[in-house]
């Protein structure tokens, strides 16, 4: 067990035992479906961990040309490049870091495409399936009106040149709801599948959740893969790789009672460095808390910036907080870092790697010269 108390607080902190238990789930999918499976930066850009991301799976995907140029420049290989929209100002870069380039309407395959091939790179379309099991709206790929994917009545057939497929509907979801979209895609597309030379089913593919079923995920693909044989498939999870490997440590600053309710206010903030618990919403757990039974003394966390919603809650602990106390938020390494941002100039949390020998790395601590740096 880590012990958060010896760690630089705040910060974020990969578990890197944690990491290698997911990345074990990967590499049996890989091996037994036969598909590739590459990392999503969207979902976790954290290269000082590439080395070890890039012998478990089959390269990384980018949406932007940032990300694509950390692909090629850390990761060690070409991106899979697909971004809502392409500008002129990026695409050369684009070009010079990917070997797959997946365009979002056939008219930006029409403006940017022949650039792509003349330079040797595969060409992919985003197709919209109209099926997805994401209820809440600002995640859902496939609400009415969606600018994402390229719905079927526009695609009846596919410009000279296109050699893939992509479609991105899952979130967290499991092996069914993979099923499901397949089923959709075969319905409004499958007359172009024999046509193309890959099918990137996106990400969202939760193989390292306890109650994944790795089993039936194989078995779809293996499935999908003897009707279509000359398709090579590729899954792009972000999550999944590193799901529930690490944590956000912080610490309890003070404490505010206030008509009724019990706040622990701590030196993070939701609004900065966990956004996903405001957007979402969800509510992540904490080492040593429990839900509250009726009846029992709750505490709401308080962040740091002087947004009035910067707070998430509540929690029952054995114990009340009180100050100086690290609270310790679990599954905090997709979708965090990447997301954060200084607001306020509330201070950054370092970057820690506890090693599978229990060494410990701080990668890299935030100070006043980053905040700076940002503005003008």
């Amino acid at each position: 067990m880590i012990d958060f108390s010896k760690l630089p607080a705040p910060c974020y902190v990969l578990d890197e035992k944690l990491l290698y238990d997911n990345l074990a789930v990967i590499d049996r999918v890989r091996r037994e479906s036969g598909a590739e499976i590459i990392v999503a930066l969207k979902a976790c850009a954290m290269w000082s961990i590439f080395p070890e991301l890039a012998q478990h799976s089959d390269g990384a995907t980018a949406s932007s040309a940032a990300e694509a140029r950390l692909v090629f420049e850390e990761f060690g290989c070409p991106a899979h490049t697909y971004a809502p929209v392409y500008s002129e100002r990026d695409f050369d870069e684009i070009l010079r870091c990917s070997d797959h380039i997946t365009f979002n309407s056939v008219a930006q395959f029409e403006r940017f495409g022949q650039r792509a091939l003349i330079n040797g790179v595969s060409c992919g379309l985003r197709v919209n399936p109209g099926y997805s099991p994401v209820e809440t709206d600002l995640y859902n790929p496939c609400v009415a009106g969606s600018r994402l994917g390229i719905p079927p009545e526009q695609l009846e057939r596919l410009p000279a040149g296109v050699e893939g497929l992509h479609f991105h509907v899952l979130c967290e979801s499991r092996p069914e709801h993979l099923q499901k979209a397949l089923e959709a895609v075969e319905a409004r597309f499958g007359h172009l599948l024999p046509q193309i030379g890959w099918l990137n089913m996106g990400g969202g593919h939760l193989m390292t959740h306890a109650d994944y079923d790795c089993d039936e995920l194989i078995r779809i693909l293996r499935d999908f893969k003897a009707r279509y044989p000359r398709l090579r498939l590729i899954l792009e999870p972000g999550s999944a790789f590193t799901w529930r490997s690490g944590y956000l440590v912080a610490t309890v600053e003070d404490i505010v009672v206030n008509g009724g309710v019990n706040t622990a206010m701590l030196d993070v903030s939701f609004a900065c460095h966990m956004p996903d618990c405001l957007e979402m919403p969800y509510k992540p757990a904490i080492v040593g808390a429990h839900e509250p039974a009726e009846g029992e003394k709750s505490w709401r966390m308080g962040g740091a910036s002087c947004l009035a919603g910067d707070f998430c809650g509540e929690w029952a602990f054995d114990r009340d907080p009180q100050v100086g106390d690290r609270i310790v938020f679990e599954d905090m390494i997709h979708y965090t870092m990447v997301k954060t941002t200084m607001f306020n100039g509330v201070h950054h949390p370092a970057i820690v790697i506890v090693r599978r020998d229990g060494s410990v790395e701080v990668v890299r601590r935030f100070g006043y010269e980053d905040f700076k740096n940002r503005m003008s």
